[in-house]
C-alpha cells in the first residue's frame, strides 16, 4: 500500500473515530426481551394500587405555583449543612426543597444556588416520601406530621449534629416517629417506627419513593445517561424517561442496590439496607409523571409491638470520592456508577484519579491538564518515537520514492513492489502515519468522558478567558474575539484555544511526508479545518490537552528529523 493511500486511511480512521465517538457513541443498553423477562419474572408487591392512581392523578400538571410560594405556605423543618440547603415539608413528611449550598448556575459565586428539589405543584417538581403501605389508616401525602416533644417546628433546624423527629397518630391505635438525620454531605438517613397500640395485628409494606413531574432537559448527548439508573443485583439499570413511558413500569427484586435519577452532575438515590432483599419499580405516565420506588415486603405488626425500618437518601452532587467513600464505608453497592464513566470504566475512572491528584497538587485543573499530558506523552514515547522515526525516515525518502512512481507509472504492481522494496530496505513503516493519532485515541475517548461527566470539572477556571474547563471556550473569532459588539450565533463560535489546536495540527502535517496527489493532498489541508470546527464545541479542557499534546509531539518529532537527516542512507537498491 502506498504511503498516499495509508494517509487516507489514517484521516479516514481519525474523522470517523472522532465524528462518530461525538454523535453515534451510546452506551449498551438491555435488550427489550431482557427488560420484559425481568418484568414477567418478578411477582409485583406493589404493582400500582388505586392509591398509586390516584397519587399520579393529584401530580398531573394543574396550576402551578411559585417555588417560593409554595414554601411558604406549609409548615417545614429548615434543613442546614455545610453543603446542604432547604427544608422538610411537615405535610406529607416530605424531603421536597433542597438546594446544593457549594453550587451555583454560572460561575458567578453571587449567582442561585443550584436547586435540586423541589415542592409538588412547582414547576418541575421533584421530592422523596417515605412511609408505610397496608392495612388501617396510614399517613399519606396529606397527613401533617408534628415534631415530637415540641409543637412549634419553627425552632427545629435539622443539622448534621441535630437530626429531628417527627410524629403522627393515626387516632386507631397506630403511632408513627420519623427521625430525618444527615451527615456532612448529602446522605439523609430516614428511620421509621410503628408502634401498634390497638388490639388487631396489621400488615405494613414500608416503602421509599421519589418522584418527578415533567420531562427534565437534558444535554443530549448520546454519551450521557440522564434520567431513572439503579443497582439490581450488581448490575447497573439505566432508563431513559422516553423509555419508562413507553414500558409504563419495571420492577426488579435485588439484595440491596439502590434506584434514582440522575442528571449530569446531580443525583437524587434511594438507598435501602444492603442486606435485604427489596424490590425495585421505576415508573412513568403519559403526564410525564416518574418515580423511583423501594420496597421491603410485607411485615406483619402484633398488639403491642413495634417496627423499625431504615433507609436512605442521597440527594446532591455526584462527587467520586464521595461516592466511593459510601460505597467503602456504608456499603452501597457499585455506588460510583452513578458518574456514567461508560465502557471505559477501568481506564476512566483511574484517570479522573490521577487527574484530581495533580489538581489537589498544583492548585489548577488546566495546569494538570498540561502535566498529565507530559505523563501520557511519557507513557508512549516508545510507540511515538518508533513511528516518528519511521515517518522522518519517509520524508527524506521522498525523491527517491517520487522517482520510483514516476519510472513504473505505468506499473502498478512492479512500482509497489520497489516501494516495498525500498520501506524493507530503510527501515520504514508506510502505516507510521495512523499510529500517532491511534496511540491517544483512547486516552482521548477517556479524557472526554471525564471532562464531560464528572463535576469536578464544572465551573474549574484555567487562565484568562477560561472560567470553566468543562465548556467550550466561549471566544469566537467571528467577532474578533469580543472586540466586535456581534454575539456570533452557536455554529460560529470558534475559540481561540481549537484555533491554536488546529494551527498545531498544520505544523505538525508540514513535518509530515506530503503526498504528491494534489486531491490527498487537499484533503490533508482541509482536515486540520474540520477538526477545528469539530473542536470548538468540546470542553475547553479537552482542547487544552489535545493542543500541548500536538505541541510536544511537534517538539519530539522535530527532533528526530534532525537526527533522521544525519543518518545514513541507503541509495543502491537491489539488482533484479
Amino acid at each position: 500500500m502506498s504511503e498516499q493511500r495509508n494517509l487516507v486511511v489514517a484521516i479516514g480512521l481519525s474523522l470517523a473515530i472522532l465524528i462518530g465517538f461525538n454523535f453515534f457513541y451510546e452506551k449498551p443498553k438491555y435488550a427489550e426481551a431482557v427488560h420484559h423477562a425481568e418484568i414477567a419474572k418478578a411477582k409485583p408487591l406493589n404493582s400500582e394500587t388505586p392509591a398509586d392512581k390516584a397519587s399520579n392523578s393529584a401530580l398531573e400538571p394543574t396550576k402551578t405555583v411559585e417555588r417560593s410560594e409554595a414554601l411558604s405556605t406549609e409548615s417545614r423543618i429548615i434543613i442546614q449543612t455545610p453543603k446542604l440547603h432547604g427544608s422538610i415539608n411537615l405535610k406529607g413528611a416530605r424531603l421536597d426543597d433542597i438546594t446544593l449550598a457549594e453550587y451555583h448556575e454560572t460561575t458567578d459565586p453571587k449567582s442561585s444556588e443550584i436547586m435540586l428539589l423541589s415542592p409538588q405543584n412547582t414547576k418541575g417538581a421533584y421530592f422523596a416520601d417515605f412511609g408505610w403501605q397496608g392495612q388501617g389508616k396510614l399517613p399519606d401525602a396529606n397527613a401533617v406530621w408534628k415534631l415530637k416533644g415540641n409543637s412549634n417546628a419553627a425552632v427545629a433546624t435539622l443539622t448534621s449534629e441535630h437530626p429531628v423527629t417527627l410524629t403522627f397518630d393515626n387516632g386507631a391505635g397506630l403511632r408513627f416517629e420519623r427521625t430525618f438525620s444527615v451527615d456532612e454531605n448529602y446522605l439523609f438517613t430516614i428511620n421509621d417506627k410503628v408502634v401498634n397500640n390497638g388490639h388487631e395485628e396489621i400488615k405494613l409494606q414500608p416503602y421509599g419513593r421519589i418522584t418527578r413531574v415533567g420531562t427534565p432537559q437534558t444535554s443530549g448527548y448520546y454519551i450521557l445517561h440522564e434520567g431513572a439508573v439503579g443497582v439490581a443485583q450488581d448490575r447497573l439499570k439505566e432508563f431513559d424517561y422516553s423509555k419508562l413511558i413507553k414500558e409504563k413500569e419495571v420492577i426488579q427484586t435485588s439484595t440491596g442496590g439502590w434506584v434514582g435519577f440522575t442528571d449530569k452532575y446531580w443525583l437524587v438515590a434511594l438507598v435501602p439496607d444492603q442486606g435485604l432483599s427489596v424490590q425495585t419499580r421505576f415508573s412513568g405516565t403519559d403526564a410525564e409523571i416518574y418515580r423511583a420506588e423501594i420496597n421491603n415486603g410485607e411485615h406483619v405488626l402484633k398488639p403491642g409491638a413495634s417496627l423499625d425500618y431504615k433507609q436512605h437518601l442521597f440527594s446532591g452532587a455526584k462527587v467520586l470520592r464521595i461516592l466511593d467513600a459510601y460505597e467503602e464505608k456504608q456499603g452501597f453497592k457499585r455506588f460510583d456508577l452513578a458518574v456514567d464513566f461508560g465502557w471505559f470504566y477501568f481506564v476512566t475512572k483511574p484517570l479522573f484519579y490521577v487527574l484530581e491528584f495533580l489538581h489537589q497538587l498544583l492548585g489548577n485543573l488546566g495546569v494538570a491538564i498540561l502535566v498529565l499530558t507530559v505523563f501520557v506523552k511519557i507513557l508512549f514515547y516508545p510507540l511515538a518515537n518508533k513511528s516518528f522515526n519511521s515517518m522522518a525516515r519517509m520524508k527524506i525518502m521522498q525523491p527517491q520514492m517520487e522517482k520510483i512512481k514516476q519510472k513504473y507509472a505505468n506499473d502498478k504492481m512492479r512500482m509497489n513492489q520497489e516501494l516495498m522494496e525500498l520501506y524493507k530496505r530503510e527501515k520504514i513503516n508506510p502505516m507510521s502515519g495512523c499510529l500517532p493519532m491511534l496511540i491517544q485515541a483512547p486516552i482521548f475517548f477517556c479524557l472526554y468522558k471525564v471532562f464531560f461527566v464528572t463535576i469536578e470539572m464544572r465551573h474549574a477556571p484555567f487562565f484568562g478567558w477560561i472560567h470553566d474547563l468543562s465548556a467550550p471556550d466561549p471566544t469566537s473569532f467571528f467577532n474578533l474575539f469580543g472586540l466586535l459588539p456581534w454575539d456570533a450565533p452557536s455554529f460560529l463560535i470558534i475559540g481561540a484555544l481549537p484555533l491554536l489546536m488546529g494551527a498545531t495540527m498544520i505544523l505538525q502535517q508540514r513535518l509530515n511526508p506530503q503526498p504528491v496527489d494534489a486531491t490527498q493532498a487537499k484533503i490533508m489541508l482541509i482536515m486540520p479545518l474540520m477538526f477545528t470546527y469539530l473542536f470548538a464545541s468540546f470542553p475547553a479542557g479537552l482542547v487544552i490537552y489535545w493542543a500541548w499534546s500536538n505541541i510536544l509531539s511537534i517538539a519530539q518529532q522535530m527532533l528526530i528529523t534532525h537526527r533522521a537527516s544525519n543518518a545514513p542512507i541507503t541509495t543502491k537498491a537491489k539488482k533484479r
